[in-house]
């Protein structure tokens, strides 16, 4: 059994590399021991390397936002509950990006192979509701939309961020029209 005191100190550990890599992706494991306020020891005990840190902090974002659907969808209305959990994984997906530098090529594509599923059935399940509902078109696809939300997180990093007003479009596309 892991002791409450280590749990804690992995969770400030992702917490702090998750701000660390995304003020200067090329953060160093001291800066994130600092930020988080553990020993170099305990840091390098949760995660051996860099590679391992990012792939955590990349895991735990997928964890936190595959787990925010049911919430949504109990306060908010199919659409909208999309349109808010895309939101969000298009900031995280920006976020990996920037992360993308940290990791080599193997790690990345080990990373998007493991969070695929993942996001795939969180999609499914939010337009499965709008299905039920019938607020989203029954032939809406799930890798489709995900196929979608690559062009958000470009937009997003624009100087400009479009990615609202091509979300808006996007799901304008999947309602159902009388």
């Amino acid at each position: 059994m892991v002791r409450s005191d280590a749990l804690e100190n992995r969770a400030r550990i992702l917490a702090a590399a998750r701000e660390a890599f995304t003020e200067n992706s090329a953060a160093s494991m001291n800066q994130v021991a600092q930020r988080a306020g553990v020993g170099a020891g305990t840091l390098y005990r949760n995660f051996p390397t860099r590679e391992t840190l990012v792939l955590a902090v990349y895991q735990d974002e997928v964890t936190r936002i595959t787990a925010a659907v049911p919430d949504l969808l109990g306060r908010l209305p199919s659409l909208e509950a999309l349109r808010r959990w895309t939101t969000d994984l298009v900031e995280a997906m920006r976020k990996k990006h920037g992360l993308g530098d940290a990791l080599s090529a193997g790690a990345h594509q080990a990373i998007t192979e493991q969070s695929y599923g993942p996001v795939i059935a969180a999609i499914t399940e939010l337009l499965d509701a709008g299905k039920a509902d019938g607020t989203i078109r029954e032939d809406a696809d799930p890798g489709d939309f995900l196929q979608l939300t690559g062009a958000l997180w470009r937009a997003a990093s624009s100087p400009v961020d479009r990615a609202p007003h091509m979300l808006a479009l996007i799901l304008d596309g999947l309602r159902t029209h009388p």
